[in-house]
């Protein structure tokens, strides 16, 4: 099992998960496409199962594999293509964001039905 980031960082990237990972497993698409969005992406193969992304995701994007929504289960092969694809990947870097307000995440999760 790991965790998984859905689809609900998408052009929200915050990198407080980042700064928080032990095994620096999360990555970022060196190009945005349809296929790879902007947003982090969680390596199953690296994740330890540590857990400590989770609470830190403002977003709260991120998921362990098998609780995540049933509107994001395509997410979990989404997340391991910074494993099968791994060139089209760069490993994820902090950065200093400003955290959404509770607004804007609920209202970034209405989006999805959640």
């Amino acid at each position: 099992m790991a965790f998984v980031v859905t689809q609900l960082c998408k052009d929200c990237v915050d990198t407080a998960c980042v700064a928080v990972c032990p095994v620096d497993c999360f990555y970022q698409p060196k190009e945005v496409t349809e296929e790879t969005p902007n947003m982090l992406l969680i390596s199953p193969d690296e994740c330890i199962d540590c857990a400590v992304c989770e609470p830190e995701c403002p977003w709260e994007a991120i998921y362990p594999e098998e609780d995540v929504p049933e509107v994001f289960e395509s997410d979990i092969a989404l997340n391991e293509l910074c494993d099968t694809e791994r060139d089209s990947f760069d490993l994820a870097e902090v950065e200093e964001d400003t955290p959404p307000s509770a607004e804007a995440v609920a209202a970034n999760k209405a989006k999805y039905g959640l």
